[in-house]
């Protein structure tokens, strides 16, 4: 996933525990937190792909969907996430794998890895414009991945209805287009109102209502589905959204059902350019 140079490069950065810019810094022990953040997502793909439970929550730090084939940034070292993908790609017999990032902040590092490969459907529902400055509606990945990246922006502000807005009317129907054998979360919670990092509407209930709609989707489709932890920098409402995930993933439920507004217009009117059965299901 990473070039043996940025391999490197993080390993003489928190050696030296010397940061890589103002937003990602590295100390002793940084090194092998990333190393063991990466390998947790690697081990959950592993009992998800092989049986050993339909779901699971991986609750790790440093974040990873920031970090770039060959650059840490935004607090991220390895793109973990990817990695995870990856793995269940090349050693595990997966063919296909949905990763759904809903961390406010555009997952750049994950974006990158898989933008030519259509082996990933990545779909990033995030704050645009906004940090990494990465991810309009317009990117939809290049070369033999055109199509299989959907980004979805949405204005500062946005709150429940948009996020599920988007899962409902235009991921949901795309990933039961592609039948991944995986679903991978890359869940962050700085959506959440109470985060410090932006400025979005997401509650607590709200993050349930999203894995709710994941676990939904992942039962029909007969893929596990893993979240692995990201952003989400206000400790109490950190806590309050990863257990209505993890609690949601787990158990399933109703989801809220939302009208498709002007956003899921947009996307749909982009999208459908490579995902025709975006028309019907919104029709």
């Amino acid at each position: 996933m990473h070039t043996p140079r940025h391999l490197e490069n993080v390993r003489e950065h928190c050696r030296l525990q010397s940061p890589f810019d103002a937003d990602t810094p590295a100390s002793a022990g940084s090194w092998e937190a990333a190393l063991r953040g990466a390998g947790a997502a690697v081990a959950l793909t592993e009992a998800l792909m092989q049986g050993q439970a339909p779901t699971g929550f991986c609750a790790t730090r440093p974040p990873g969907h920031h970090a770039e084939p060959d650059r840490a940034m935004g607090f991220c070292l390895f793109s973990t996430v990817a990695v995870a993908a990856r793995h269940a790609l090349h050693a595990l017999g997966a063919q296909r794998v949905l990763v759904l990032d809903w961390d406010v902040h555009h997952g750049n590092g994950t974006n990158e890895a898989f933008r030519s490969a259509p082996e990933v459907l990545f779909a990033s529902i995030h704050r645009w414009p906004f940090y990494p400055g990465s991810g309009p509606l317009a990117d939809a990945g290049s070369g033999a991945g055109e199509g299989f990246t959907l980004n979805l922006p949405l204005p500062s502000g946005a709150g429940e209805d948009e996020w599920l807005g988007y899962v409902e009317h235009i991921v949901a129907p795309v990933a039961r287009k592609y039948r991944p054998d995986l679903v991978l979360v890359s869940a962050g919670f700085d959506g959440h109102r109470d985060d410090p990092l932006a400025d979005c509407r997401l509650e607590a209930v709200s993050f349930s209502h999203l894995g709710r709609q994941v676990r939904a989707l992942a039962d029909e489709i007969g893929a596990p589905v893993g979240a692995v932890l990201e952003g989400g920098y206000d400790l109490e409402a950190l806590t309050a959204s990863a257990m209505a995930t993890m609690e949601a993933l787990a158990h399933g439920g109703d989801a809220r059902r939302v009208e498709p507004g002007p956003l899921v217009a947009a996307a749909t009117e982009a999208v459908s350019r490579h995902w025709p059965v975006l028309r019907s299901s919104v029709a």
